[in-house]
């Protein structure tokens, strides 16, 4: 990661992906604010004389095998979801760039224990590990965030220690540590400031993944719980019915692919603004 001096902000370059990431996540904001008033029906209210009801006027998105209404489901999950992408992203920035900045910055033992605990880390496979974290907890969206905490800080705290490095080095620092600033100030008032934007910008790709993971661990049954809207939920209830009412999938499928997007677009958008490159 590359941190050029200045940020580069006009109507051109990633102007245009960046409007429109903002577009897409703020309209999914907006839905999940005003769920209450926007969606049609109760997300969890049965109706059997409605089941597996294709898309009409009274059902846009249809219903599922309950006699749920799938757009109602869909607004209600963008609550969830949009949850899952920022605490899953927000616990493991703070972990890693706190970790990664010291090992950066002090070096030696602190470094070299660092990087083994990465090896650690890195030695199984992000998915799997994250399912066993949850398994030994407990299923539900708090054992999801302990263990995005726990497996994601690796790659914030890999980018941090990176840059310090680097900055630890230049002019601005060892001016700082002559004037007699303390460890603690020259890392957070001189070198973070100028660190921190690479690992920003990645924590917007970062949550795309985070998305992901979530719904994936929801249709494995080890995130959200039912009768919970999520839109992971909502496709693995509908599996068994994917040739017969494709509808229960398709939509909540259409949602998480928009979301993730928009947060792909931000990202990008983000980089370009800023001059960050990965």
């Amino acid at each position: 990661m590359h941190a050029r001096t200045g940020w580069r902000i006009g109507f051109g370059g990633g102007a245009l992906p960046l409007a429109l990431g903002l577009a897409i996540i703020g309209t999914w904001l907006l839905l999940a604010l005003l769920a209450p008033l926007v969606a049609p029906f109760d997300p969890i209210a049965q109706d059997a004389a409605v089941r597996l009801q294709p898309p009409s006027l009274a059902h846009p998105f249809g219903t599922d095998n309950f006699g749920r209404d799938i757009l109602s489901r869909v607004i209600w999950s963008a609550r969830v979801d949009l949850q899952i992408a920022v605490f899953g992203v927000i616990f493991p920035f703070v972990i890693g760039t706190a970790a990664g900045s010291i090992a950066g910055y002090f070096g030696g033992w602190v470094d070299t224990l660092f990087m083994r605990l990465i090896d650690i880390v890195l030695a199984f496979p992000f998915l799997v590990l994250m399912m066993a974290i949850i398994v030994i907890l407990e299923p539900g969206l708090g054992s999801f965030y302990v263990a995005m905490a726990l497996v994601g800080w690796v790659s914030y705290g890999r980018l941090i220690r990176a840059q310090f490095l680097v900055l630890k080095t230049a002019d601005f620092a060892v001016a700082a540590v002559s004037l007699g600033y303390g460890p603690m100030r020259v890392m957070f008032r001189h070198l973070m400031p100028n660190a921190i934007l690479g690992s920003v910008v990645f924590s917007m790709s970062d949550a795309v993944l985070v998305l992901l993971n979530g719904a994936a661990i929801s249709y494995l049954g080890l995130g959200v719980q039912p009768p919970t809207a999520e839109w992971g939920i909502m496709i693995a209830e509908g599996q068994s019915f994917i040739t017969t009412a494709w509808w229960i999938t398709a939509f909540p499928g259409i949602a998480i692919v928009t979301l993730a997007m928009g947060f792909s677009l931000l990202a990008d958008g983000l980089g370009e603004v800023l001059g960050v490159r990965e």
